[in-house]
């Protein structure tokens, strides 16, 4: 939940790079949220057993040469499911018909190379089990992997969403993500309109735990004048990395745990160093400010709660059942794809018919 100017990308520090799992915990399984009908905690149990486990050990390799891409991944999965549902729809190229949802400007910082990983995450999947995993689960998968391969906790993801058809318009991204410049009473009228409450909106926003923050995204706060709520060394700290408005650099989104996944974001924002306007102003509003303070004092409770607004952010609008389809390539839909025959299509239909 975000847009260009808000949601994450991401710096290393030395020391996590000589162990960039040293936080990876003994797993603890969370599936607070009810599933969707058409999804399923064993949808591939049968026709791609390995698919977690494909997606996982790739995964490590990704986040051992480049941890940041962990944030990339998740913040993909949130720009997928806020538009028009989880649907990989985020994924797709332009094609006549107009610009893709990926090039509409909330989406332009979004990173190539997370795009990049799901295909490679395809390929490896399909290799193993034919073209029966949905780019839609695998963008799920991989964003749950995120959290927990940077520290987070682990969870199942209910699974068996189609992929769609359709991008999304300009007009229709810019609606329904939310700008680090957003206030939190923005944010509950937006999240309500998918179902989902002031705890939803505090417990995904620790996504931002993990990642970066363009100066553009929080200027307004430095310049022209310091907006108060900032505490003064944490704006004098950006200051430094923003000397100006319109100055093109990046910073980390929490201070105090850059590339791990835990509950010091909220720790941040009780100290008056949230970097946006969408992060610290959830502290300052009354209808939040318990929830933060809950979550800052209680590392288990935030994941507790993470894991359950993941799980029904995760499934809005999904496409199941025959809707939509399973992409040969992620960025393509199959009937733009001149390299798929429908030999092959017909192959894929009969197994995916075999999940029913």
């Amino acid at each position: 939940m975000a847009s260009a100017a808000s949601f994450t990308t991401f710096l290393l520090i030395s020391s996590l790079l000589a162990s960039p799992f040293a936080w990876v915990a003994e797993a603890n399984t969370y599936t607070s949220a009810p599933k969707v009908k058409g999804l399923s905690w064993t949808f591939y149990k049968s026709t791609c057993p390995k698919v977690e486990s494909i997606v996982r050990k790739h995964l490590k390799k990704v986040f051992k040469e480049d941890v940041g891409q962990a944030a990339g991944l998740l913040r993909l999965h949130f720009h997928d499911c806020f538009v028009q549902g989880c649907d990989a729809s985020v994924l797709l190229d332009g094609s006549a018909s107009g610009p893709s949802e990926k090039n509409a400007v909330p989406n332009l910082t979004l990173r190539a190379k997370a795009f990049e990983i799901i295909n490679d995450l395809r390929e490896l999947v399909h290799k193993e089990c034919g073209r029966v995993v949905s780019c839609a689960d695998l963008v799920a998968l991989a964003a749950r992997d995120s959290v927990f391969l940077t520290g987070g906790p682990d969870y199942e993801v209910p699974l068996g969403r189609r992929d769609g058809l359709t991008f999304a318009t300009e007009e229709a991204t810019r609606n329904n993500l939310i700008a680090g410049t957003a206030n939190t009473s923005f944010i509950l009228d937006r999240l309500k309109l998918k179902n989902l409450d002031a705890t939803d909106a505090v417990a995904l926003s620790g996504g931002h735990t993990i990642g970066i923050g363009h100066c553009t995204s929080f200027e307004d706060r430095l310049y022209p004048t310091q907006d108060p709520t900032l505490a003064k060394t944490f704006a004098k700290d950006l200051k430094k990395v923003c000397p100006t408005k319109d100055f093109n650099n990046t910073t980390v989104l929490d201070i105090r745990s850059p590339n791990k996944f835990d509950n010091k974001y909220y720790v941040n924002l009780v100290h008056r160093q949230g970097l946006f306007t969408s992060d610290q102003d959830l502290y300052t509003d009354a209808r939040t400010k318990d929830i933060v303070e809950s979550f800052a004092a209680d590392e288990s409770l935030f994941f507790e709660k993470f894991v359950h607004s993941m799980l029904k952010m995760g499934q809005l609008s999904v496409l199941t059942g025959k809707k939509g389809e399973i992409r040969a390539n992620c960025s393509v839909r199959n009937s733009d794809n001149e390299l798929l025959t429908s030999v092959v299509e017909d192959e894929a239909e009969e197994a995916w018919s075999e999940l029913k």
